[in-house]
C-alpha cells in the first residue's frame, strides 16, 4: 500500500547523508512507493483546519551530489496523512514539548513514529531510571555538595548535560580534580534543569553500543570506539563503528525494558550500552541504522517500516470494526 509519509525534521540540506537515519527511513520510503513530504518543527501549525505544516513533497536517492529533490512547500494537513515521522534532533527543550503537544491533536488514523506522548514523557536521560538495576552509578543533581560527595565515593565521574545530545558537554573527573569547581559554575549558569553524573566506565575505551529496538525487540547494534583521547564514542564526535553481537547481559536488557518501549508507542528507539550498563534510552531521535548496515548488520529501515505498516494495517481493521 502506498502512504503518504510526512517528515518533521531538520533541514534536510544540513544533515549528514552518510550516516543519518531519519534519511535512510526516507530511503527505504521511497523504495515501497511511499509519498514523502519534508517540513521542519518551525512550521507547525493549528489553527482552523486543524494541524499543519509548509511541507515540500521530497524524492530521495543515495547517490552524492544528487540526495534529493524537494518540491514547492504548500500547507499540508497532517490528517491527511498515514504517518508522521517526528525526527528533529534535540534538544529536548520547550519548542520540542511544544511540537509533541501539536501532533498530538492529530486523530488516531495518523500514526506518529514515536508517539508524541511517549516521547515527551521519556527524556532520555530519565526515563532510563524505570531500569535501575541496568544502571551504572548515576547521580541526577545540581546540588554541588550531593555531586562532591558522588565523585568522592566514584573517584571518576561522566558529568554531562540532563537534555543534551551527542555527546555535547560531557566531561570525566577524577577525586580532587582541580576542574571541578570550574566546571560545576559553568554548568549552573548554562542549565537551569539538574544534569547528570555517573560512574566513570573505564570500558568505554572499547565501545558503547547502540542497540536498536522496533516495536520493542532487538533488531540490530553496532559498537562505537572512541577516537584517541576522547571518551565521547557518537560518531558525529570521532567515534568508529564496528560490527557487534548481542551480549547475554545486552539481551537480558532488551528483553526486560522491550515491552513498555512496546506498551508506550516507542517504535524506534535506540539504548546506549557499556560494559554491560545501560546508560541512556534514546526515543526522540534515535541513530544507528545506517551504521548497523554499512557494518553488516540487518537492514534496520526495512523492519521499522514493516512494524509501521502492520500497525497501520491493524489499525485500520480497528477503526473500521
Amino acid at each position: 500500500m502506498s502512504l503518504v509519509v510526512a517528515v518533521q525534521m531538520d533541514p534536510i540540506d544540513k544533515i549528514n547523508f552518510a550516516g543519518d537515519s531519519t534519511f535512510a527511513l526516507m530511503l527505504e520510503a521511497e523504495k515501497r512507493g511511499h509519498r514523502l513530504y519534508h517540513y521542519t518543527p518551525d512550521k507547525l501549525t493549528w489553527g482552523a483546519h486543524g494541524i499543519t505544516a509548509e511541507a515540500a513533497e521530497i524524492a530521495v536517492r543515495d547517490r552524492p551530489g544528487d540526495y534529493f529533490t524537494l518540491q514547492k512547500p504548500a500547507r499540508l494537513e497532517l490528517a491527511q496523512a498515514d504517518v508522521v515521522l517526528l525526527r528533529q534532533d534535540p534538544p529536548f527543550d520547550l519548542g520540542y514539548i511544544t511540537s509533541t503537544h501539536l501532533l498530538e491533536q492529530l486523530p488516531p488514523s495518523v500514526l506518529v513514529v514515536n508517539d508524541p506522548a511517549a516521547v515527551r514523557n521519556a527524556p532520555e536521560k530519565l526515563f532510563v531510571m524505570d531500569f535501575p538495576q541496568f544502571m551504572p552509578a548515576t547521580l541526577i543533581s545540581r546540588d554541588k555538595a550531593a555531586i562532591a560527595a558522588f565523585l568522592e565515593e566514584q573517584g571518576e565521574i561522566v558529568v554531562k548535560p540532563l537534555h543534551g545530545h551527542g555527546g555535547a558537554a560531557v566531561f570525566k573527573l577524577g577525586r580532587k580534580d582541580p576542574n571541578f569547581g570550574s566546571l560545576y559554575d559553568l554548568f549552573a549558569t548554562t542549565f537551569k534543569e539538574p544534569w547528570v553524573a555517573q560512574a566513570f566506565l573505564p570500558q568505554i575505551a572499547k565501545g558503547d553500543k547502540r542497540i536498536i529496538l522496533v516495536d520493542g525487540a532487538a533488531a540490530g547494534a553496532v559498537n562505537r570506539v572512541p577516537a584517541e583521547n576522547d571518551i565521547r564514542a557518537n560518531m558525529v564526535r570521532g567515534g568508529a563503528a564496528a560490527a557487534t553481537e548481542l551480549t547475554a547481559r545486552e539481551k537480558e536488557i532488551c528483553a526486560a525494558i522491550g515491552p513498555e518501549l512496546k506498551r508506550r508507542g516507542l517504535l524506534f528507539v535506540g539504548i546506549d550500552v557499556i560494559d554491560g550498563y545501560l546508560t541512556e534510552i534514546n526515543v526522540t531521535s534515535p541513530t544507528g541504522i545506517r551504521a548497523i548496515r554499512n557494518t553488516g548488520g540487518p537492514d534496520v529501515a526495512a523492519l521499522i517500516w514493516d512494524a509501521i505498516e502492520a500497525k497501520l494495517a491493524a489499525r485500520c481493521q480497528d477503526l473500521n470494526a
